[in-house]
């Protein structure tokens, strides 16, 4: 298996597959792991409707790639925490079932639109996505990633 096959794989099965959550590394994290033969996965953030957190992915228990990522409700009028929830995990459900996470990607769901847009490839990307409920831009969340080198 690949790095980038592995990553869609440990995406799908963590947050957007209800992925089993470990013990926090961190006072106040939430922590979710996944493994498949020599790769691990944990994605470990803080918060809840504003929240910060980071992804890496390790190769025999060395940091291979990682994304950082910042995300928030910005009209909490339009959008609930849980409704947030249910469309990025309705959006990425279907995205990682076309086996990739990133090359943009839109959804509509039953409160709004997610919307994804990024540039890069797995080695190295930026991206944004966010929710629009009702034409207004109600969630929004900020991310980059890549390779890690330890030249």
């Amino acid at each position: 298996m690949n790095l980038e096959t592995f990553i869609v794989q440990a995406k799908m099965h963590s947050c957007a597959g209800n992925g089993r959550k470990s013990l926090s590394y961190r006072p106040c994290s939430h922590d979710l792991q996944y493994q498949n033969g020599d790769y691990t996965y944990l994605d470990s953030y803080f918060g809840g409707r504003d929240f910060l957190g980071q992804e890496v992915v390790y190769y025999r228990h060395n940091p291979i790639w990682a994304m950082n990522y910042y995300g928030r409700i910005i009209k909490p009028d339009l959008l609930t925490p849980a409704e947030a929830a249910s469309i990025i995990k309705t959006a990425l459900t279907e995205l990682y079932q076309e086996e990739r996470f990133l090359g943009g990607f839109k959804c509509h769901h039953i409160w709004g639109l997610y919307i994804d847009t990024n540039a890069g490839s797995y080695e190295g990307f930026t991206g944004y996505e966010w929710i629009e409920v009702q034409g207004v831009k109600a969630y929004e969340l900020h991310y980059h990633g890549g390779i890690i080198r330890h030249e």
